[in-house]
C-alpha cells in the first residue's frame, strides 16, 4: 500500500439552504485520501459522499475547513489557478457519460487534451493510447449512439486517463451500467490506481465495488463511520467485453 498522501481533508463542512431552512450535508469531516490505491466513498443517498466528491475535486466550495491536494490549498487558490490545477492534475467520471453525440469515441478523449497545448500528433497519440487501455481501441471511430452504456463509460474513464492525472474523481460510475459492464469499469479504475500511482476516489452505493476497493470509507449523515482497508484483489482485467 502506497502511504503517499494525495488529499488532506480536515474539519469540513457543508450546508444547502432552501428558503429558510439550512440543511447540514457534511460536518467537522476529517480524511486523507492515498495514491495508487482505489477508495470508495459508500453509503446511502443523501449521506454526504457526492458533495464529499465535488468538495475535494474543487467542483463545489465547502463552508468551512481546508482541502490539500499534492499539496496545494486546494480553496486558497483564486478560480484561474483553481482551473489550471483542475486541467493538469484531475479527472472526473461522471454517471452520466457526458459525451458529445457528434463526436467518435477518439474526438471525445481529444477534447480535453486539446487545452494543454500537447500538438495534433501528441494529442491523437495519446487520445488512441487512452482508448486502448480500457480496450476500445477498435471502437475510436463510433459516436455515442453506436455505443453500449459500457462502451460509453469506457470512453469517458478513457477521456479522463489521457490527460494522466495524479487524481482522478468518479461519481457512481456503474450505476447505469449490467454486471458485466460494471465489472469491467471497476476493474479499469483498480488498474489505474495500480499501473499509473493514481489517487481514485469513487462515490457510489454500487455493493459490487466494496470488494474490488483497497480501502472504503463508509458515510452516513455526513460523517465517515468506518474506514476499511482490504488487502489487494486481484485485477483480472478483462476489456474484451
Amino acid at each position: 500500500m502506497s502511504e503517499s498522501i494525495a488529499i488532506r481533508a480536515r474539519d469540513i463542512g457543508k450546508g444547502f439552504t432552501v428558503g429558510k431552512v439550512t440543511t447540514r450535508v457534511i460536518e467537522g469531516l476529517h480524511v486523507d485520501v492515498l495514491a495508487g490505491e482505489l477508495t470508495l466513498l459508500s453509503g446511502p443517498s443523501g449521506c454526504g459522499k457526492s458533495t464529499l466528491l465535488a468538495i475535494l475535486s474543487g467542483l463545489e466550495r465547502p463552508d468551512a475547513g481546508s482541502v490539500m491536494a499534492l499539496g496545494e490549498p486546494v480553496w486558497a487558490l483564486d478560480r484561474r489557478a483553481l482551473q489550471r490545477f483542475r486541467l493538469h492534475h484531475i479527472g472526473f467520471v461522471f454517471q452520466g457519460f457526458n459525451l458529445f453525440p457528434a463526436l467518435d469515441a477518439v474526438e471525445q478523449v481529444e477534447l480535453p487534451l486539446s487545452y494543454l497545448d500537447l500538438g495534433a500528433a501528441e494529442t491523437r497519440r495519446r487520445a488512441e493510447a487512452a482508448l486502448d487501455e480500457v480496450g476500445l481501441a477498435h471502437r475510436r471511430h463510433m459516436r455515442p449512439a453506436e455505443l453500449s452504456g459500457g462502451e460509453k463509460q469506457r470512453v469517458a474513464i478513457a477521456r479522463a486517463l489521457a490527460k494522466r492525472p495524479q487524481l482522478l474523481f468518479a461519481d457512481e460510475p456503474t450505476s447505469a451500467l449490467d454486471s458485466i459492464s460494471g465489472q469491467t469499469v471497476i476493474d479499469i479504475l483498480h488498474r489505474a490506481a495500480r499501473a499509473h500511482g493514481t489517487m481514485v476516489l469513487c462515490a457510489s452505493h454500487d455493493p459490487r465495488l466494496i470488494a474490488h476497493a483497497d480501502r472504503v470509507l463508509r458515510m452516513e449523515d455526513g460523517r465517515v463511520l468506518t474506514d476499511e482497508h482490504h488487502p489487494h484483489p486481484p485485477i483480472g482485467l478483462d476489456v474484451s467485453r
